[in-house]
């Protein structure tokens, strides 16, 4: 996911450059738009694409049993026919099981993710674990990286309904940090929290651990965060800077 780009028009979606007028009407209705490729990210208006019928992944032959278990992540376009596309690897586990992942996730067939009803392109993760028993190895969605809807109006009025001087920075899209090792369990709250400047444009200006898990699980943090996008704070009806902690999921693999 991280390897993913991230479009600018994801901040005209919800209305940043009407922020500095005031919050949105709460009975305006959300309305998600592209990336400047034309693809969707899932959302409140736009629903995941599901596998309907999943190929397998075959082993590699003549590869140690030690260096079986692992897993292929990749980042790609499910399109509104339905086929996957723009294939990116994320996680690698070797050239031979990920040719193998890749090919399962082309021979699987997809339900496109849909906008109001119509079949729309939209970014997913899908992931092949391979284990050392040989089980199957079939590919399966992740939603690890999505729109959030913006805040309700009513969040930033006061009791007499009239508007706040100031208002936090809001997340609009969130990445979950990714786990070093997906086999390995670890025996505390897998939440780290991180430190944030948001810039006015909404953007992660600096991030800085805060409270860390170590494992090497902090960068994953800072890496993920890197990619939020805001609705800024504003002072005054204008967009501000500001500082904010932010606690991070890691992707449930």
């Amino acid at each position: 996911m991280q390897q993913r780009k991230l479009a600018t028009a994801l901040m005209a979606l919800t209305g940043v450059a009407l922020w500095a007028q005031g919050p949105t009407p709460v009975s305006d209705p959300i309305h998600q738009v592209p990336d400047e490729d034309g693809i969707y990210y899932v959302g409140p208006e736009v629903t995941a694409p599901k596998l309907l019928r999943t190929a397998l992944a075959g082993y590699p032959t003549r590869v140690l049993r030690k260096d079986v278990q692992g897993m292929t992540v990749m980042a790609m376009v499910i399109g509104a026919d339905g086929v996957p596309a723009h294939i990116q690897v994320l996680r690698k586990h070797g050239d031979l099981f990920d040719q193998s992942a890749l090919a399962a996730v082309q021979r699987s067939t997809f339900a496109p993710g849909k906008l109001a009803g119509k079949a729309v392109p939209v970014w997913i993760d899908v992931r092949v674990v391979f284990r050392s028993n040989h089980s199957e190895a079939i590919p399966e969605v992740l939603i690890t990286e999505r729109d959030l809807p913006p805040p309700d109006a009513s969040q930033f009025e006061d009791k007499h309904h009239h508007p706040l001087s100031s208002t936090e920075p809001y997340p609009i899209h969130t990445v979950d940090a990714d786990f070093a090792d997906p086999f390995v369990s670890h025996p505390f709250v897998q939440v780290a929290v991180v430190t944030v400047l948001v810039g006015a444009d909404g953007l992660p200006k600096t991030v800085q651990i805060r409270r860390g898990l170590g494992f090497g699980l902090d960068q994953k943090a800072v890496a993920a965060v890197e990619h939020y996008r805001f609705i800024p704070a504003t002072k005054n009806g204008q967009p501000i800077a500001v500082t904010r902690d932010i606690s991070v999921n890691f992707a449930k693999f």
